[in-house]
């Protein structure tokens, strides 16, 4: 069981705003004297990660983009004191780890923000060892598979036998090629539309027709 992190676990930066994280990462840059790594477009985002990847394509491999990294990694550590449960994900989580399920965490976040969410909310040991995320080599992260086939060869899982929860087009396009079965999670309903329009064949709007369908008696014999 695969699980993107901000988005199906948490809203990862519901206190502390993503926007001014990307406004922050942006005049970091600016103070280097480095504004012309950036478009127009990429200065105004709303997104961190967007920063994060221009920076990547364009200095690969740079101790500026290792630097960068690092900053965006303690944003969203302060950002995990603070971040909000997504609604029945937590008794799932545990629920399916009490089934038997051995559950993974990959993500475009940093792992050290995904265990330090984990850890405050006490369901760390339900995905432990096994959280893969963000390093500075950005060219894994998803839509690239890299951190799921990191995952599923960990576990020793076949891709076929897993299944992902992710919320973005990314996470689809990367179990797509990951050659994991995808579910998708949408708190609202134009991200559901995204996700459908792109092919996804399963969406939910919330985890408890999850939780229900696993706490449902089974038959005996």
């Amino acid at each position: 069981m695969l699980w993107d992190f901000d988005g199906p676990i948490c809203r990862l930066f519901a206190r502390h705003r993503a926007e001014r994280v990307a406004a922050d990462l942006v005049a970091w840059l600016e103070r280097q004297g480095l504004r012309g790594l950036l478009s127009d477009a990429e200065r105004d985002t709303l997104d961190p990660q967007v920063v994060l990847r221009a920076v990547g394509r364009r200095r690969p491999g740079s101790d500026l983009v290792a630097g960068l990294e690092e900053r965006l990694t303690q944003e969203e550590l302060r950002a995990a004191s603070s971040a909000l449960p997504t609604a029945y994900a937590d008794p799932l989580i545990r629920t399916w780890t009490a089934v038997g399920a051995r559950l993974a965490v990959t993500t475009n976040n940093s792992p050290r923000a995904a265990r330090s969410y984990l850890e405050s909310r006490g369901i760390a040991g339900c995905f432990a060892p096994h959280l893969y995320g963000r390093t500075d080599q950005l060219h894994h992260l998803k839509p690239d598979p890299h951190c799921l086939n990191r995952a599923l060869s960990a576990m020793g899982a076949a891709p076929a036998a897993a299944l992902m929860i992710g919320d973005s087009l990314a996470d689809l396009t990367a179990a797509r090629e990951a050659g994991v079965p995808f579910l998708g999670y949408a708190r609202g309903e134009d991200k559901e539309k995204h996700l459908r329009a792109a092919g996804a064949r399963h969406v939910v709007r919330s985890l408890e027709p999850l939780l229900r369908l696993l706490r449902r008696p089974r038959p005996v014999g």
